[in-house]
């Protein structure tokens, strides 16, 4: 079994083929919000490298988010055209998920914090179990400041990662019990989803392309501000 994964959630695209070997070849690129130009170009790259035609592929892995709207719709949308082309089934998995497994030896808990904009985090709290980890609560939108406030009752050794962690640093620097991981663990991993996805599809935890969506936390900017200027009062 051959799985390919798209994670476009983050300023990061990347794009991984795996099954039973482990990870094949994975591919991480970030061209400033270019999104609908780098993926495909960097899954035909990754398929050369891995010497693997795409109709050999017998399943569509994809990070549904949360995370930045833009890129989310570009990669489902490949995702679900690629599934429909090879008649293939699909797997979606959370972008925090993504971002906490590379971490999952950690005896700390563990917290990923990846940047909504808007002065806000996407964030979700993990511990390790046997075989991986666990996610305590569902993910939520928050205050880098409510974060820390969050980190600190907990009373735990934290680390923390994600590209929201880094570039709110100085909110929690600060916070003794507190580590922020490097830039190494600032996006969600291609090579992590592959992972993640296999031990779904041994377990045929399918999802149909037509039943898969984004997972959003919160209404598009546009959305935003075409409900704040239709509540606005006349001048």
């Amino acid at each position: 079994m051959l799985i390919l994964g798209i994670t476009t959630s983050t300023m990061q695209v990347g794009s991984a083929i795996g099954g039973h070997e482990g990870v094949l070849a994975s591919i991480h690129t970030s061209k400033a919000k270019r999104h609908a130009e780098a993926l495909v170009p960097s899954i035909d790259f990754l398929r050369k490298q891995a010497r693997i035609d795409l109709d050999e592929v017998s399943c569509v892995a994809v990070d549904v988010g949360p995370g930045l709207f833009t890129g989310l719709r570009v990669g489902i949308a490949t995702a679900k055209a690629m599934a429909h082309a090879l008649r293939v089934p699909m797997i979606g998995v959370s972008s925090l998920d993504l971002a906490a497994f590379p971490v999952r030896f950690s005896p700390r808990l563990i917290v990923v914090a990846l940047d909504a904009r808007r002065g806000e985090v996407f964030t979700a709290s993990y511990r390790q179990v046997p075989g991986g980890i666990q996610r305590l609560a569902d993910g939520v939108v928050c205050s880098p400041d409510d974060l820390a406030g969050d980190l600190t009752a907990t009373g735990e050794d934290v680390l923390l990662v994600g590209d929201g962690a880094l570039r709110y640093r100085e909110t929690f620097q600060e916070l003794g019990s507190v580590e922020i991981g490097d830039q190494g663990l600032a996006y969600p991993s291609a090579a992590s989803l592959v992972q993640l996805a296999h031990a779904r599809a041994l377990r045929e935890e399918w999802v149909q392309p037509s039943e898969l969506e984004p997972f959003y936390l919160r209404k598009p900017d546009a959305e935003v501000n075409w409900t704040t200027r239709e509540g606005r009062e006349p001048a």
